[in-house]
């Protein structure tokens, strides 16, 4: 039986599952892809662990030991923020500029101190681990002549094995740069 409600950015039967987001407010920051598969598992096994280490916390602190349940009722909440600020990892775009925020450190360029945009072909991190293998990045070169670290690769946890996503988020990123670099 067909529901005949709407999800929030396609209609519920929709065949194409790694279609672009659309993006009517070019002023708030917005992911133009969809976070990976990898990316979203990582963060689901982290808020099981978390509900887990909660539990323990509930039944230490009703065995007795409040001192204990506080140290597990923290270790949850830190394992929550971790999970949350994994989804939050990628590129982000606006009219103001491009930001890539990484786990520990957000970094933000303006469109007007963008020289350059584009995608190259380099040694990349596979799923962000130290190995490093053959693969395509997409890279800002501020006016400065300093490039920074690759805002998305065809090998983290948001395009492995998603080749067609990964284009089309690059393309959608460039065409964002194009719009409103100056110059």
């Amino acid at each position: 039986m067909p529901l005949p409600f709407l999800t929030a950015d396609r209609a519920f039967d929709a065949s194409a599952e790694d279609t672009a987001l659309p993006f009517d407010d070019h002023v708030s920051w917005r992911r133009p892809y969809r976070p990976g598969p990898w990316r979203v598992s990582a963060a689901a096994a982290l808020l099981l662990l978390a509900s887990f280490v909660l539990l323990a916390a509930m039944i230490i602190a009703f065995a007795g030991s409040a001192s204990g349940g506080g140290a597990c009722l923290a270790l949850a909440a830190v394992v929550i923020v971790c999970a949350l600020r994994l989804l939050r990892v990628g590129a982000w775009v606006s009219r103001h500029g491009v930001r890539r925020v990484a786990f520990f450190r957000t970094t933000t360029v303006a469109w007007d101190k963008a020289a350059a945009l584009r995608t190259v072909q380099q040694p990349v991190k596979w799923l962000g681990l130290p190995r490093t293998v053959q693969g395509q990045a997409l890279v800002v070169v501020r006016r400065t002549g300093e490039q920074l670290p690759p805002l998305v690769t065809d090998h983290n946890a948001d395009f492995l094995a998603r080749a067609e996503a990964f284009d089309r988020a690059t393309d959608t990123i460039e065409a964002w740069g194009a719009e409103y670099r100056v110059g």
